[in-house]
């Protein structure tokens, strides 16, 4: 038994012995190639290569045309990407100089303070049977439309009821490519150490019972409180809970909670209490900041139905005395929230800015 030999005049590999015989150059066998993106440094990606009949690797991490490899005897390296995008990272497994073995593999990275839009994700109809759209919110232009929309901004009473941290300001309101972004960002802006945006329909668009269909794309975080929510149009006169609020979607950020969504409302019950009434839903794997969900509300006069992706997860009956808050008007707010009662503070994992990116807004109403 004999290992045919490869021929260096035929291969174009240097490297035989200068006494004139004919030999063979072994190539290494590549035996696995992992890469992995630092769960602190989303810039930061490594790699660990292992092969056989290895002298050295060079590893290319693909940012540049023309880059100088990593050069590494042990297979392993590190690197630090100055953008996001979706790069090719070329290992090369050498014997000698001339004798190698390649593999690539790609990396998707995503910087802490890029915008990257998903384009994956859940949609739904722009109509549905026996319905009207009687209002909707593409976020088409370049900037939001003042005829729909209201900033409220400063810090609230209370941080707005909840102790929450941030500082809400107009500029952390942007749109792009079709989409809405609200970003909070850890800033120090008159006497807070956040900011972030909150918007509401109060006096332009107000609504009693039909559909509500949001699209959207959820921050994360530890201390990070998106919400997509409504509040009763009387709410300067009859104060909150009185009022009542219906929470569509609301998630609390931080480590095993950001695959969760809630759906709630809140009133005021028997003499003069608060009440309320609460569901949620877990995603089987991945989180709500990966990619769009639909998050909807079918409100009748008969009941309130919380939906994500058309699968719903909660529901109240809303026909006893004590909930008539739920049978008049309500506008809608779209806010990100920063600290607060409910998640707590951000801490050394938090990574800023963060995003929620709503596609479109949809209220249908049944047909006359």
């Amino acid at each position: 038994m004999f290992f045919a030999c490869i021929y260096l005049a035929l291969l174009g590999i240097l490297g035989c012995s200068d006494n004139g015989k004919d030999c063979c150059v072994v190539y290494p066998e590549i035996l696995s190639v992992d890469v992995t993106i630092s769960q602190t440094n989303p810039a930061e990606v490594s790699v660990l290569a292992k092969a056989s009949a290895v002298n050295f690797y060079n590893i290319y991490f693909g940012e540049t045309a023309n880059e100088s490899p990593v050069r590494s005897t042990d297979g392993k390296a590190t690197h630090t990407y100055a953008k996001s995008g979706t790069y090719t990272i070329k290992v090369q497994a050498h014997t000698t100089d001339q004798a190698f073995t390649t593999e690539t593999r790609g990396v998707s990275v995503t910087l802490s303070g890029d915008l990257v839009i998903p384009t994956a994700g859940y949609e739904t109809p722009t109509s549905y049977a026996g319905m009207d759209l009687v209002w909707q919110d593409e976020f088409a232009g370049t900037a939001l439309n003042a005829a729909d929309w209201t900033f409220e901004t400063g810090t609230g009473q209370d941080g707005w009821g909840n102790n929450e941290l941030q500082f809400y300001r107009s500029e952390n309101t942007s749109l792009t490519d079709g989409k809405l972004i609200i970003t909070a960002r850890k800033e120090a802006y008159q006497g807070s150490q956040y900011t972030s945006s909150r918007i509401i329909t109060a006096g332009k668009h107000q609504f009693r019972y039909g559909r509500v269909d949001i699209r959207a794309v959820l921050p994360k975080g530890q201390g990070l409180w998106p919400a997509l929510w409504m509040l009763g149009a009387n709410y300067q006169t009859d104060i909150w809970p009185k009022c009542g609020e219906i929470d569509i979607m609301e998630m609390v950020g931080g480590s095993g909670r950001e695959n969760t969504v809630h759906g709630t409302v809140h009133w005021e019950g028997a003499n003069g209490n608060y009440a309320s009434h609460t569901g949620h839903t877990t995603l089987a794997n991945g989180t709500y900041a990966d990619e769009f969900h639909v998050y909807s509300l079918v409100w009748t006069p008969q009941a309130i139905t919380w939906y994500v992706d058309d699968k719903q997860f909660n529901v109240i009956d809303t026909t006893p005395e004590g909930l008539s808050e739920f049978q008049q008007e309500f506008f809608l707010i779209f806010n990100v929230a920063v600290g607060g009662r409910w998640p707590g503070s951000p801490d050394g994992t938090t990574i800023f800015p963060q995003r929620m990116i709503v596609d479109y807004v949809r209220v249908f109403q049944q047909k006359p």
